[in-house]
């Protein structure tokens, strides 16, 4: 029998796999969660660890503060600029999904009608931690990365809801559309309303108070509490974690001094670093290599549906959001496409699948045979493809240019912060005075490091200028957004100045390249 020893012996262990894998891939280039599968892989063959991945552990202890950390981080502001492209992958896209893996797996042979609904249910949920990573050390375009977050953030939870009435489907063998939709309706609205209130609230309470413990104990409470209660009212607890976590992190920093922001921030990402961690570890360890082989074939042909479904899907979506005046650039959408990863939450939904239901083991042998594909080969290629399309501008910049500028920024928003505090009485003449000498005193040396640095590298001052040519036409191409939603310009002219600078943006992205 396992003693609590021998459980802390062995969590101890996968945190030492942990800080190694995470140090030897500041060295090699491969995304973090991949080696952290990679580990797990290496140690389910060793043998002796008994810490395996069940539902309780992953929906109850390691999925919402992962959802609510990627929440608070998310701009309102970017979320609404592209609202109809990620509502649409996060509802519609979830179903057709659903339908289209189902589709084929059952004329291929593979499974009866209610496993193959139940198992395109639990795929399409899409988890891009390994892609937004990538994303970060490429300085992929912000817009892109919003897309494939925010789509996440909300099919995370259409999938969980539909996978839970197809399989009540499955148990009772009888299909009822109005009360499928109805259900679908109740459970997604009730989780999105207890998420917006908790997270206003525990906004609010936040704006009046400045202390990083309380601060840091009340978003905790708020992301496992948000989802404990909605849950125990039968509603989406993904959600709600996921309102939760955007109103708290639109709202309550507005109150926060810098500091606090920078302690509250750091403990969230340390946490996902934790949860994100275990699970894709725990992931590795978790495969069973016996049913891969018992279902090769239905798993390949999985992978097959899978991926073929998800370029369907966000063709088909990325072109009908045009007749809402929305454009999302073809480069996007195979980048979107390719980096549909699937990981946790297919993993625990398969897991949770009652024990004596029909084709269990074949369904939970897919799930990880799609789950190993997107992580082991899509990830990793992600950056190739990125790299390929012209979308890596930020990742040209050298370090050393990077690091000056970095810290003139810095130093300009510490200017800033320090003016605000003396207009707003909170600095004495004398404080402000001497304080706003020094960090002037320290942006014109940083200033003069910078004008250096592009004397001496012609070459870098030409990418710079090929970086801010490419901002601008995005900047450019945002305000036709804007345009056509307040009513300024007709549809017919928005596609073809979309379409123009779409053109000339991969253009200067190309030429920044190779500058």
């Amino acid at each position: 029998m396992e003693t609590f020893f021998d459980l802390e012996f062995e969590i101890v262990q996968v945190l030492a796999v942990v800080l190694l894998v995470a140090m030897a891939v500041r060295r090699i280039r491969l995304p973090y969660t991949v080696a952290l599968v990679g580990a797990g892989l290496v140690l389910a063959f060793r043998g002796g660890m008994h810490l395996e991945l069940t539902p309780g552990l992953v929906l109850g202890l390691f999925v919402p503060p992962l959802i609510f950390e990627a929440a608070f981080h998310l701009q309102l502001k970017d979320l609404k600029a592209d609202l109809t492209p990620i509502a649409a992958m996060a509802v519609p896209g979830v179903l057709i999904s659903t339908g289209i893996i189902a589709a084929v797996l059952v004329i291929a042979g593979m499974l009866p009608l209610p496993a193959a609904l139940i198992f395109g249910a639990l795929i399409s949920a899409t988890d891009p931690v390994a892609v937004v990573a990538t994303f970060r050390s490429v300085g992929a375009p912000k817009r892109l990365m919003t897309l494939v977050e925010g789509e996440s953030l909300f099919n995370d939870g259409t999938a969980v809801v539909i996978f839970h009435i197809m399989l009540a489907l499955a148990v009772e063998g009888t299909l009822n559309p109005l009360g499928g939709v109805v259900d679908f309706l109740r459970v997604s609205v009730g989780g999105l309303v207890i998420g917006g209130v908790l997270g206003y609230a525990a906004a609010k309470l936040i704006e009046q108070i400045d202390d990083y413990l309380i601060e840091v104990t009340l978003t905790t409470i708020l992301a496992y509490g948000s989802f404990i209660l909605a849950e125990q009212f039968h509603f989406s607890g993904v959600l709600a974690v996921v309102v939760a976590g955007l109103v708290n992190g639109n709202i309550g920093p507005r109150g926060m001094t810098p500091s606090t922001k920078m302690v509250l921030f750091t403990v969230w990402e340390y946490i996902a670093f934790l949860a994100n961690s275990f699970i894709f570890i725990l992931l590795g360890i978790s495969v069973e290599w016996e049913q891969l082989v018992t279902y090769l074939a239905p798993s390949l042909i999985a992978v097959v549906a899978v991926l073929g479904g998800r370029f369907l899907v966000v063709y088909l979506l990325g072109g009908a959001v045009r007749l809402f005046r929305h454009h999302v650039p073809a480069p996007f959408l195979l980048v979107m496409s390719w980096g549909g990863l699937r990981g946790a939450i297919s993993v625990a939904l398969a897991l949770s699948l009652p024990v004596d239901i029909e084709n269990r083991p074949q369904l939970l042998a897919m799930t990880f045979a799609v789950v190993l594909f997107t992580i082991l080969v899509q990830a990793i290629s992600i950056s190739g493809l990125l790299s390929r399309l012209g979308l890596t501008q930020g990742a040209r910049q050298p370090s050393g240019y990077e690091r000056i500028q970095g810290q003139l920024l810095a130093i300009r928003s510490a200017i800033s912060y320090v003016d605000r505090l003396y207009r707003d009485g909170a600095l004495i003449p004398a404080a402000y005075t001497t304080v706003k000498a020094e960090l002037t005193a320290r942006e014109e040396n940083v200033s003069s490091q910078i004008d250096e640095l592009l004397n001496d590298q012609p070459e870098l001052r030409e990418q710079i200028v090929s970086l801010a040519r490419t901002e601008a036409l995005r900047a450019e191409r945002t305000a036709l957004d804007e345009l056509s939603r307040e009513g300024i310009l007709g549809e017919e002219a928005l596609i073809e100045l979309q379409a123009e600078l779409d053109e000339a943006i991969y253009e200067a992205a190309t030429e920044g390249n190779h500058a």
